[in-house]
């Protein structure tokens, strides 16, 4: 697609983002590369609805470890696909209450298709060719199968009780835990079901399974964000997902906060939105310490890094409540670029989105401390993890206590670090060998650095040599004792230099 005019001027003035997309597109090289050669006929055409569907999510799903390439790519279309029939108003509750409550069943019947999604509904395509999507998901591991068939059970029940919500259908969602709950239906469940995935593959800690609020704070985190970002577009369509709970202490009614003489008061409803996700930042942080493998780390990181880059666009920017707004192509491209890389600069992101939100709240709203503080325990979690060094805190830093042995479990679980138990004979051995060939690194290093010295020297006296210096008058005259020329000498070598500059203007006034 060629570029729009406006697109072109707004990165002929944002010459960063358009570095970033460069970059990106030059010198991204993804950790895994999908064997298409390899791929059944049926296999690419579900990679075909997967970029149908989400291009981003598609990319960054087709970069995948070969493991778990194939399963995540069809537990997105299968809930997708799910996700198409709960979201189409067309389709009438007696129809849609069953289809959601019974689709972990037909995900496996490879004659199942449905072609009841009204003409404007966007995946519409990927319902009417389901049968694509179930013979894949046949041939999959069957661990993997019982993942993602409890994921779709437990999905499509906590979506039909909503659909069926006469209240929740005409006035939106009443409190914050029923917020939390439908939350929890459509995004801390696939952060379960993910999580499942990552362990059963070996490809993550297994302790993140002990932890269930990590995984449930991912999707929570991702979800509350769309849901405040999509207001617009939401109210456009007439259905609303901020709780009443909340906006009912600003306005009457959802729809009167996009009323001008309600500006003050949509933003007071929308900090407090805003607050209520960026509580659980800091549980994304840490879970994504325990991926284990890059290409999975780059897949939890990418989505998190754009989470917290849009909550920082949506804060105190009345403008969402007008249109629909995004972040920037280029600084997407920056935030995969830092986000592909490790747990400290992804935490770097985080900081840095934290202090700008910081940096916008106003102490007129009067959710100004507790959104300071909610950005205050995300830096207090990222220093915990990644000290800042500079040279006052090295200066007060006290010494580091040691321990021969790990305490327990329990501290790992509580304090996120690791214990090392004692070396090993062989360890030990093997350490001493890497120090004592690291201390002879440094003794060849300053050994070079002086017979490098040495050469040069020997070069630069036999020059001068063999250009005429004299080299035993030189030595004569230390030998004496005189370091320095004597005042006699001193004298005669001015003398000479003005014998020679009262020459040059003689000979210059003659030639005038």
């Amino acid at each position: 697609m060629a570029p729009s005019l406006g697109g072109i001027i707004y990165y002929a003035i944002h010459l960063q983002e358009l570095r970033s997309i460069i970059q990106w597109k030059v010198w991204h090289n993804p950790v895994h590369e999908r064997e298409e050669a390899k791929e059944s006929e049926n296999l690419k055409k579900c990679f075909h609805y997967l970029n149908l569907t989400s291009r981003s999510f598609s990319a960054v799903i087709q970069e995948l470890h070969p493991e778990l390439l194939v399963p995540v790519a069809l537990f997105y279309l299968i809930l997708r696909a799910l996700d198409t029939i709960e979201d189409d108003m067309t389709i009438p509750i007696e129809t849609k209450e069953p289809l959601l409550r019974d689709f972990w069943k037909v995900i496996e019947d490879e004659s199942w298709t449905f072609d009841g999604n009204g003409p404007n509904e966007k995946d519409r395509e990927l319902c009417v060719r389901f049968d694509v999507v179930s013979r894949e998901f046949n041939m999959i591991k069957p661990a993997y199968k019982d993942i993602i068939r409890d994921i779709t059970k437990r999905m499509g029940n906590g979506m039909a009780d909503y659909a069926k919500n006469a209240e929740h259908l005409e006035k939106g969602v009443n409190t914050i835990k029923d917020y939390e709950l439908y939350c929890h239906y459509v995004a801390g469940l696939v952060g379960e079901g993910l999580t499942r995935l990552f362990v059963e593959a070996k490809l993550a800690n297994p302790v993140l399974l002990e932890r269930p609020q990590l995984m449930e704070s991912m999707g929570q985190f991702l979800q509350q964000t769309n849901i405040i970002r999509d207001i617009r577009e939401d109210h456009d369509d007439r259905r609303y997902f901020w709780p009443r709970e909340i906006w009912s202490k600003y306005v009457d009614s959802i729809p009167e906060l996009f009323l001008p003489e309600n500006r003050e008061k949509a933003l007071h409803c929308q900090s407090e939105m805003v607050l209520n996700a960026l509580e659980k930042a800091d549980d994304c942080l840490f879970y994504m310490a325990g991926a284990k493998e890059q290409s999975v780390f780059n897949f939890v990181a990418i989505p998190q890094a754009m989470a917290i880059a849009t909550l920082e666009l949506c804060f105190q920017n009345y403008s969402m409540f007008e249109r629909n707004i995004k972040i920037s192509k280029g600084s997407a491209c920056r935030l995969m670029l830092d986000s592909t890389q490790d747990l400290r600069t992804v935490c770097e992101v985080f900081r840095t989105y934290a202090r700008k939100i910081h940096a916008k709240n106003q102490p007129s709203d009067p959710h100004f401390l507790e959104i300071s503080i909610a950005c205050g325990k995300i830096e207090r979690f990222i220093e915990s993890v990644f000290p800042t060094q500079n040279a006052k805190s090295l200066r007060e830093a006290p010494e580091p206590p040691t321990r021969a042995e790990p305490t327990g479990p329990n501290e790992v679980r509580e304090t996120g670090w690791v214990m090392k138990p004692p070396l090993t004979p062989e360890e030990a051995e093997k350490k001493r060998k890497e120090d004592l060939e690291a201390k002879w690194d440094v003794i060849y290093i300053i050994a070079a650095v002086f017979a490098t010295l040495f050469v040069i020297s020997g070069v630069m006296i036999g020059v001068a040599y063999y250009l005429g210096a004299r080299f035993d008058l030189a030595y004569t005259s230390l030998k004496d004792g005189n370091l320095k020329p004597s005042a006699d000498a001193a004298q005669q070598v001015i003398s000479a230099a003005t014998s020679v500059a009262e020459a040059g203007k003689s000979a210059a006034r003659n030639e005038l």
